[in-house]
C-alpha cells in the first residue's frame, strides 16, 4: 500500500452543523468531494485511495463525515426513527415523517464548500453518497463540476432489492465491545464485497476496524440516515431534468444495491456513462482501485473548469 502522510482533520461549521473534513493534494488544485454512504465514517475512503485519486486528477480531494456519523454532529435530539414502521409506511404509499431526508445531506455538503470557499467541485458519492449526490445534481447543479455516482440507485419503485445475506448484515447491530465489532467488521464486508476473493482487502479488515471503532459509532445516528434514505424516494423523475456531466460505477457482482439499479441512474440521467465493473460488489476493493481512479480522473478531466 501507498504510504500516505498523517491526515490534518478539521472541523468546520456547515448548514447549522459542525461536519469533520479532511483533503488531500494540493489546496489549490480543483475541488473533488468525496461523499460516504450510510453508516460510513469518511475513512471509509481509504487514505491511499485518495491520495491517488488527487495524484491521477490533479484535484483537492475532500472526504467529511457526514452527520451523524464519526467526529460530525450526532443529531442526538432528533430520536430514533421506528425503521420497520418507516419501510411499512414506504411500501403503502404513505408520506414518511423523518428527522432529516437526504436533500438536508445534500445541504450540508454545499454548506460545507460555502465555509471552504469552494464555487464548484466535482462530486464522487459512494451508496447512499450516490444517492446524495443525486440530490446535489437536482438541486444545486451549479455547484457541481461533474459527478460520478458509484454503487447507488434512484429510489425508484421495482428495482431489485438487496439479498437476503446484504440485508441481514445491514441491520445487524454493531457489537459495542472492540473484539466483537472486529469479527462484525470482518463478517459485513465479506457479504459486501460479494462473492470474489480479495486477500488484500481482508488483510486489512482489523485495521480498518479499529479506526473505524476508534473514532466512535453512533447506531442512532445510522438509523436516522437509513430514515432518511427511506423518506427521499423516488428521484428518478427529477434526474431526467439533469445536466451534471456524470459517471455511473457499478459492480456486476453488488450484493446490496444491485447492478440493474447502476443502470438505472445512468437511463436517468442525459448523457450519463456507465462502467460496469465485473466481480466487484459493494465496496471499493483494493485491486480495483486503478481501474475507478483512472475512470473518475477521465471524466472529471473531460469537465475540468465547465
Amino acid at each position: 500500500m501507498t504510504s500516505v502522510p498523517p491526515r490534518i482533520e478539521h472541523r468546520t461549521r456547515a448548514n447549522g452543523i459542525e461536519l469533520a473534513w479532511d483533503s488531500f493534494g494540493d489546496p489549490a488544485a480543483e475541488p473533488l468531494l468525496l461523499v460516504m454512504g450510510l453508516g460510513a465514517q469518511m475513512v471509509a475512503w481509504d487514505d491511499a485511495f485518495c491520495a491517488r485519486l488527487a495524484e491521477a486528477g490533479r484535484h483537492r480531494v475532500i472526504r467529511f463525515d457526514n452527520r451523524d456519523i464519526g467526529h460530525s454532529t450526532h443529531l442526538t435530539l432528533l430520536g430514533v426513527p421506528d425503521i420497520q414502521a418507516l419501510m411499512a409506511q414506504a411500501v403503502a404509499g404513505l408520506p414518511l415523517r423523518t428527522p432529516y431526508d437526504l436533500r438536508d445531506m445534500a445541504a450540508d455538503c454545499v454548506g460545507l464548500l460555502d465555509a471552504l470557499g469552494i464555487e464548484r467541485a466535482h462530486v464522487v458519492g459512494a451508496s447512499m453518497g450516490g444517492a446524495i449526490g443525486q440530490e446535489l445534481c437536482i438541486h444545486h447543479p451549479q455547484r457541481m463540476l461533474s459527478f460520478t455516482s458509484i454503487m447507488s440507485s434512484t429510489g425508484a419503485p421495482g428495482l431489485p432489492p438487496p439479498t437476503p445475506e446484504a440485508m441481514a448484515v445491514l441491520f445487524s447491530p454493531a457489537p459495542t465491545t472492540f473484539a466483537a465489532y472486529q469479527a462484525h467488521y470482518a463478517k459485513v464486508w465479506r457479504v459486501l464485497r460479494g462473492p470474489g476473493s480479495f486477500p488484500l482487502d481482508e488483510a486489512r479488515d482489523a485495521e480498518k476496524a479499529q479506526l473505524v471503532f476508534l473514532r466512535g459509532l453512533n447506531p442512532a445516528g445510522v438509523a436516522r440516515q437509513l430514515a432518511a434514505i427511506l423518506a427521499s424516494g423516488n428521484r428518478k423523475p427529477a434526474l431526467r431534468k439533469v445536466r451534471v456531466p456524470t459517471l455511473v460505477v457499478h459492480g456486476d457482482d453488488d450484493p446490496l444495491v444491485p447492478v440493474a439499479c447502476g443502470i438505472d441512474v445512468a437511463d436517468a440521467i442525459a448523457g450519463a456513462q456507465l462502467l460496469r465493473i465485473p466481480g466487484m460488489g459493494h465496496a471499493l476493493p483494493i485491486p480495483m482501485w486503478p481501474q475507478i481512479i483512472d475512470a473518475i480522473a477521465a471524466h472529471t478531466a473531460r469537465h475540468a473548469g465547465t
